[in-house]
């Protein structure tokens, strides 16, 4: 995603999006929109350029950025303090690793949502990262309207891969049984998910808001390795979750 990926984002968004929702005046969608108008978005990343970059995108869509940083030190320090919605957050940072923060963010339960924006296509890093509680994994060379969208789902608790970042997961051997790792609760919505019952439905089935739902969904996604639903559903059945049809 170099800096001139961004400076044609505001045609490519348009174009890559149009149709899919209601659109106001400026041809963003406009559930988007509103998402991005109350989030709060920090910046972590060495490259200035890519840091302009992004805030001229993020800001001209509605977000906010309440602060950035080169290095880990300050930003896991600013982050803490700050509290945003978001962290856009790059993963080799001089001789340290965004890992750790979202280490720490899990470890400490913070609300804050990461978004991994790398040049790194090594599939053990998007592993780590999803196992860690990242939101999203997007490759810097990937399409621009991916940020936005993988933002969006972030604010609403889902889980982005980028463009290619699918098939490093595919790629990645498994280490041990996944299923063995999950919770009796994270079990029981993996067989409904990939028996194709929404969230709304599991939900309903088991007493629970959609969006703790997707929480769910998204966390067990991360610890099976799996990043979307049809490998989730390959998974269920090679694990005789569920039955072929």
């Amino acid at each position: 995603m170099c800096c001139s990926h961004f400076r044609a984002m505001g045609h490519e968004r348009n174009s890559a999006l149009r149709g899919r929702s209601c659109t106001n005046g400026a041809g963003w969608p406009r559930f988007l929109r509103q998402f991005a108008a109350m989030s709060r978005i920090y910046l972590i990343d060495d490259h200035a350029l890519l840091r302009d970059g992004l805030r001229l995108v993020l800001e001209k869509n509605g977000h906010q950025i309440v602060g950035e940083a080169t290095d880990l030190t300050r930003g896991a320090v600013e982050v803490r303090e700050l509290n945003p919605d978001v962290v856009v957050l790059d993963l080799h940072l001089g001789t340290r690793s965004g890992l750790e923060l979202l280490d720490e963010l899990q470890k400490r339960k913070a609300s804050t949502r990461c978004v991994v924006l790398t040049m790194s296509s090594q599939s053990r890093n998007v592993a780590d990262c999803l196992r860690l509680g990242a939101s999203a994994y997007l490759l810097k060379g990937g399409p621009p309207h991916e940020l936005l969208v993988a933002i969006h789902h972030a604010l609403t608790g889902r889980t982005s891969l980028g463009e290619g970042v699918s098939a490093l997961m595919v790629a990645l051997p498994p280490e041990g049984d996944g299923v063995s790792s999950l919770s009796a609760r994270e079990r029981q919505i993996a067989v409904l998910v990939s028996k194709g019952h929404s969230s709304t439905d599991v939900g309903r089935i088991l007493h629970l808001s959609p969006k703790t739902v997707d929480t769910y969904r998204s966390r067990l996604m991360a610890k099976l390795g799996t990043p979307d639903l049809p490998a989730l559903v390959r998974y269920a059945m090679t694990k005789g979750l569920i039955e072929p049809e």
